[in-house]
């Protein structure tokens, strides 16, 4: 069985929530709320702000924290507020932790340091700073994708002796690695690859850190219900059911923008822009994604029946009025 005081901490159904933005680049901050409120209404009891799918690069310091404070306000209790990020600096990763901490966040998304490839000892030494920053339970984010680096087994490990560091989120794949974190550890582990959900739990994993959930957060929901249930059956048929729309949103271009696509065709946010230098799909990736939205059948909390997509709508990126170092809190 899942283990119930993590949830109780961080949630089991998180959504890795897209920054709803307007046409001009600018935080829809309308669409936050109403996105949020969706997704939670749908069942998820986790919320991700400013993560990668948040846009953290580009959004500025103040940005990212007033999305805790919205997405808190707008949960209401009923879902817990994950802060992501929150940096590859580990002097502004503290700041950015203890800041979250301070507007209300229940939880700390500490990913790998991205593009400077630090030793494994200075990875370890980067999450043990950011985790004594605040008392808020902190996740571990293992995406060598982006990072360029993975977490060695080791330094997780390592990493876990720290009281804060509660949590994995696994967007690396390393099933034999996961398999012997949870034996060796009291670590929970959470699916960071939709692909991998029902895997994951499969597994031992507590639950999923989600992107294709902005969109079908109830499937999700259901999913982790069946796993709840010891129903393999049923959480099998949910996971078979979302394989088309995971590959629409997870395949083709990056995730955040593919998310910002189908969401603005349902109609559930006000426009697709994200910004650059992420750019809207072309038509020829707006095609397999339509294609792929075409093999959906029937989705727990979904309706594709009035799809309507506008590739000009989302064509291109923004440039935010506020630009480079200018970005960060004084």
């Amino acid at each position: 069985m899942p283990d119930t005081q993590i949830i109780d901490r961080l949630g089991q159904v998180l959504v890795a929530v897209v920054t709803p933005m307007r046409a001009d680049g600018e935080v829809d901050w309308a669409g936050v709320e109403s996105l949020i409120d969706d997704c939670v209404s749908q069942g998820a009891d986790g919320i991700v702000v400013s993560g990668t799918t948040g846009e953290t690069s580009t959004l500025t310091d103040d940005e990212k924290i007033q999305l805790v404070r919205v997405a808190k306000q707008v949960a209401g209790g009923r879902a817990k507020i994950i802060s992501g990020g929150p940096s590859n600096e580990t002097a502004h990763a503290i700041q950015l932790a203890q800041l979250s901490a301070q507007a209300g966040a229940d939880g700390i998304l500490l990913v790998t340091p991205y593009y400077l490839k630090p030793t494994q000892a200075g990875v370890l030494t980067h999450i043990r700073l950011v985790a004594d920053a605040t008392d808020l339970p902190v996740m571990l984010y293992d995406i060598p994708g982006r990072a360029g680096i993975p977490l060695a087994y080791e330094t997780i490990l390592r990493a876990a002796k720290h009281p804060n560091v509660v949590a994995v989120k696994d967007a690396k794949g390393d099933f034999a690695q996961a398999s012997r974190v949870l034996n060796e550890t009291d670590l929970a582990y959470y699916s960071g690859d939709d692909t991998h959900a029902l895997a994951h739990a499969a597994i031992g994993a507590t639950g999923v850190v989600s992107v294709t959930a902005n969109i079908a957060a109830a499937a999700y929901r259901e999913l982790f219900d069946a796993v709840n249930d010891n129903d393999f059956a049923r959480a099998l048929a949910v996971h078979r059911a979302l394989e088309p729309l995971v590959r629409a949103t997870m395949t083709h271009i990056p995730g955040t923008v593919s998310t910002k696509y189908i969401l603005h065709g349902l109609g559930r946010i006000g426009s697709p822009r994200v910004r650059l230098p992420l750019v809207g799909p072309e038509d020829a990736e707006a095609a397999l994604i339509e294609r792929d939205i075409d093999a959906v059948t029937a989705i727990p909390g979904v309706d594709f029946s009035d799809f309507r997509p506008d590739r000009n709508a989302a064509a291109g990126g923004a440039l935010p009025r506020i630009p480079g170092a200018a970005r960060r809190n004084a």
